[in-house]
């Protein structure tokens, strides 16, 4: 393969993700796997992966950019850049206008905004605690005992939703223990949950503007796009591959180096 290619890396705290574009900014391959402890390793092993997918040799990538959590971990990246710039650059890219980007990840929310030129305004950062994040999401889903992939039809199925009070993710297991001892659907506190996870977001900093979600959470739970656009009134949109949205800004940095 002549074409040069270009990699971004995005090791986050949960996923790892990896994309390689061509000089034309063509998305050819992205792969994602658990970041696990070695964060190094995760890099290497998802890099490999995206090769393979390709078909192609490492040394056929002409440069590679590393971003996320552990975006110092990765040896082999020829440059480092933040989550905020890699999302921003992944976001603008398929709407190149005025932006609200929200990135609802394993362990942390970002809300970043940027102008018609696609230059960041303002971001916000959610690090504080699990609420609202993917693993507040694992672990109700493991309370309930369901399969994360089975959240999404759940709530799509509820006819009556409950209300999550507490945005605690101890506190929200406990009161969602009483509403089953209660009778509730575990479908409509699914709804619930995601209805929480919308609210934590919303409060985080004001929503105006064309929505672009994107994250692992978004990408298996679209019904949150659907309550976004309800609760902000806005027009709200999925990104295309939103889980490797940040991986994929990294490798549009690299062409652009």
């Amino acid at each position: 393969m002549a074409m040069e290619l270009f990699a971004g890396v995005d090791v986050g705290s949960t996923t790892t993700k990896v994309a390689i574009i061509d000089s034309s900014e063509k998305l050819l391959a992205d792969a994602i796997d658990k970041s696990g402890f070695d964060f190094s390793g995760a890099a290497e092993s998802v890099f490999n992966q995206a090769l393979e997918v390709l078909g192609v040799e490492r040394q056929q990538v002409k440069r590679v950019v590393s971003t996320g959590y552990g975006r110092r971990n990765v040896a082999f990246a020829d440059e480092m850049r933040t989550e905020i710039l890699c999302h921003s650059a992944g976001a603008y890219h398929y709407y190149p206008e005025a932006l609200t980007i929200i990135d609802i990840g394993g362990q942390d929310n970002k809300i970043i905004r940027v102008n018609a030129a696609g230059e960041r305004e303002t971001f916000s950062m959610n690090r504080k605690c699990a609420a609202g994040t993917g693993a507040f999401i694992e672990e109700i889903a493991y309370r309930l005992g369901l399969e994360l992939s089975d959240l999404n039809g759940m709530a799509e199925k509820s006819e009556n939703e409950v209300s999550i009070g507490s945005f605690c993710t101890v506190f929200s297991c406990t009161e969602i223990l009483g509403l089953l001892r209660r009778g509730a659907k575990p479908e409509d506190i699914v709804k619930g949950v995601f209805r929480s996870v919308v609210k934590r977001v919303v409060e985080m900093d004001t929503i105006v503007g064309k929505v672009v979600l994107t994250g692992g959470v978004i990408a298996y739970n679209p019904i949150i796009a659907e309550m976004m656009a309800e609760m902000t009134e806005s027009q709200v949109v999925i990104a295309p591959h939103p889980q490797t949205m940040g991986a994929f800004g990294a490798a549009l940095t690299a062409r652009n180096l």
